[in-house]
């Protein structure tokens, strides 16, 4: 693959494993501080009890996130220091800053949070939950800034064959970093979500913890169904259309549309065949992609045939395929949060058996789904490393060899595999101890 597609592998590989982490992060951070806010009203014991319980767990995936995390940071040096000297006067500041100010304040507020809320009292703990919650969003945001830069640069200029910047409020409030952040951000309460709800519809079923169960339920059910429909609209849908308005080439290999036409059909399924230019055994809904991209149902989309070859996004099949995941996977958990909601509500979700079992076993789906829409949003974005400015072939570093990245990148992948040991051995044993406090 030479040196380039070897980093390629590398960041994509140590990226994907480490955003299994600040994902559920991000989503428990929410769900923490719901259990709290609960709890300070109500009084209530039990949502105390759940909020211990998922903030130890919570507490893990911090520390294996900022341990799988690190790397990252390394290998903009280490594979890929072209872009860095290139990019590095813009997207170093909010790099820098995820890591001065948001990094360090939730890993500040997350010690108090877990050790010392007899000290902080209830209004004090809720506090320091508060600011977990605000360091672990804060952090996102200036990660998806970053990447907005990416996909979308804005507030830069050029001096000296290098990036600077420009404007730092267009910058940092990039339309594509808003709309991109809050789409991210409810995928991670989707997964927090599903999290919540896949242990508490476990302990249902075995007769475990059932006041417990019956609060985690009820919360995780209605902040999932929210953070689903919000996921689809107005996140999704605002920013589809500016893939459509600023990536039309990358539109047109998510949909496998190699034809430019106006009423243009969205695609269900089927597979892009790229050397004869066509899209087999569709299943399509007409007229549906020219609305859902421009607002009318006979706008024109262009095809990948109205754009040069070496403007296409590279693995088309793959980034069809994963688009399609992201989305079907979506459709599926927006239905099993509404089919839950509709349960609750009428109290029968606790005695429908096999909506627990759904709910169970449908963890994995979002980790999946949001999987499939990170290589959708950057395998869309090639053969650019900044969009329309810088191709990524130009950004490895020239003086390390292939052999050099797939030793390292075989290293990366031994490495997270005992660390995957030790994250299901820490957090089966929390598991086991279930939320309820230990009689002294």
């Amino acid at each position: 693959m030479g040196s380039l597609g070897w980093s390629r592998l590398q960041f994509g590989f140590t990226i994907a494993y480490h955003y299994l982490f600040p994902q559920l992060t991000m989503g428990l951070a929410l769900i923490l501080l719901v259990f709290k806010a609960i709890a300070l009203r109500t009084g209530a014991s039990e949502h105390h009890d759940l909020a211990r319980f998922w903030a130890r767990i919570f507490g893990i995936n911090f520390v294996v996130g900022v341990v799988t995390g690190i790397p990252l940071e390394f290998q903009f040096g280490t594979n890929w220091a072209r872009f860095s000297d290139h990019a590095g006067g813009v997207i170093g500041l909010t790099l820098a800053m995820e890591g001065m100010f948001a990094f360090f304040a939730e890993s500040a507020f997350l010690g108090l949070f877990l050790f010392g809320e007899k000290k902080l009292g209830p209004r004090g703990h809720f506090a320091s939950g508060f600011m977990v919650f605000a360091g672990s969003w804060l952090s996102g945001y200036f990660i998806i800034v970053t990447n907005a830069f990416m996909q979308h640069p804005l507030g830069y200029e050029v001096s000296d064959g290098r990036l600077v910047l420009s404007d730092i409020w267009t910058y940092l409030f990039n339309a594509w970093a808003f709309w991109e952040y809050a789409h991210t951000m409810s995928a991670a309460v989707i997964t927090g979500a599903f999290v919540v709800a896949s242990v508490a519809a476990y302990w249902a079923l075995m007769g475990q913890h059932p006041t417990h169960a019956r609060a985690a339920l009820r919360v995780s059910v209605i902040v999932g169904l929210l953070a689903c429909v919000t996921q689809l609209f107005p996140t999704g849908d605002q920013h589809g259309k500016l893939v459509a308005k600023y990536q039309p080439a990358a539109l047109a290999a998510m949909e496998g549309k190699f034809d430019t036409s106006t009423h243009a059909e969205l695609a269900v399924i089927g597979q892009p065949d790229v050397e004869h230019h066509r899209l087999e055994n569709p299943i399509v809904v007409p007229h549906v992609l020219s609305f859902l991209a421009y607002g009318s149902f006979g706008a024109s989309v262009r095809g990948l045939n109205d754009f040069p070859k070496d403007e296409w996004p590279d693995h088309i099949e793959l980034l069809y395929f994963a688009y399609h995941v992201m989305v079907g996977l979506g459709t599926l958990l927006i239905a099993v949060m509404a089919l839950s909601a509709f349960l609750l509500r009428r109290d029968r979700l606790l005695r429908t058996r096999w909506a627990l079992w759904i709910l169970m076993l449908a963890f994995p789906f979002p980790y999946i789904a949001t999987t499939a829409g990170w290589m959708t949003a950057e395998l869309g974005r090639q053969p650019w490393l900044i969009y329309g400015l810088f191709r990524t072939a130009a950004g490895t570093s020239p003086h390390v060899s292939a052999g050099s990245v797939t030793f390292s990148t075989i290293g990366y992948m031994g490495l997270y595999s005992l660390l995957s040991v030790l994250f299901f051995f820490l957090v089966g044993r929390e598991l086991s101890r279930g939320p309820e406090p230990k009689a002294h």
